[in-house]
């Protein structure tokens, strides 16, 4: 936990205004996370602007990278390249509550913040549900497509539920 400490950005002694911060970004930092991670080799910079304000800090994280991805459909690993922003309004009050989308409350008397997790997810959120190496041509995705199954319309027809055919019928005798 200690490790996460060094994406602390300490805002305490900071006049009000704009300030940057920089991190690079490697496997050791997602090896801090209790996660099983879909990529390997990370490099990744990250570019967090800090604009404080009298009573709320906006902070602006960019993260601009590659990791290394396997392909869903030749198993061979590929270069990705992340590029991903996001911004999150830090206020002040009572305790910490991060139930807000883009908001996050943070105790009055902190003196940073730990941005670890909003790296961690403004990565993951950057890698695509389906990973297709750039190497597969439009040829090899039509041979996919043609072999793979084909659902039947008889199948089709047994997916819906017959409690609601039975109400459709109902409707339609009306």
């Amino acid at each position: 936990m200690d490790k996460l400490r060094n994406y602390d950005v300490s805002f305490s002694g900071l006049k009000t205004g704009k300030h940057e911060f920089k991190f690079e970004i490697d496997k050791e930092f997602f090896q801090l996370f209790d996660t099983e991670q879909e990529f390997t080799n990370p490099k990744i910079e990250v570019d967090v602007l800090l604009d404080k304000h009298t009573t709320f800090l906006e902070f602006e994280i960019k993260t601009e990278g590659t990791v290394n991805l396997v392909c869903d459909i030749t198993n061979d690993i590929f270069t990705y390249p992340i590029e991903n922003q996001i911004g999150i309004l830090v206020k002040f009050g009572e305790e910490y509550d991060d139930s807000e989308e883009d908001v996050i409350t943070i105790p009055a008397n902190d003196h940073a913040f730990n941005i670890s997790q909003l790296i961690y997810e403004n990565v993951a959120l950057s890698i695509p549900m389906k990973k297709v190496s750039p190497n597969v041509s439009d040829a090899d995705l039509e041979i996919l497509e043609r072999f793979s199954p084909k659902e039947s319309e008889e199948e089709k027809e047994h997916e819906s539920d017959p409690r609601w055919d039975a109400l459709k019928n109902l409707k339609n005798k009306n």
